[in-house]
């Protein structure tokens, strides 16, 4: 069975038309932007890996707590938030 991680980051991915990447690196990369999923222990892991990517950067919750989480942890930061289903939160304003 999939961890929560992985089914959300293939449903993320299935939506933004791309391969989830399960190796090393974030999640999910797109022409548009960078997507890193997170549970609710790893949320502040997702900020190292977004890192001097140029593109608008998103960590994804992988439930509820872990997007609130996430949007607390993003505050002051160019980093976005989306839901489990890849719904924006906080919009990335990184390389705006």
């Amino acid at each position: 069975m999939l961890s929560l991680h992985d089914q959300t980051a293939i449903r993320i991915a299935r939506k933004e038309g791309v391969e989830y990447n399960r190796g090393p690196g974030p999640d999910i990369i797109t022409p548009r932007r960078v997507i890193e999923v997170e549970t609710r222990y790893t949320v502040r892991d997702g900020l190292q890996q977004l890192q001097g990517f140029q593109k608008p950067v998103y960590i994804a919750g992988a439930d509820q707590e872990a997007t609130a989480k996430a949007v607390d942890v993003t505050a002051g930061t160019t980093v976005g938030v989306m839901d489990p289903y890849g719904e924006i939160v906080k919009r990335s304003t990184r390389g705006l």
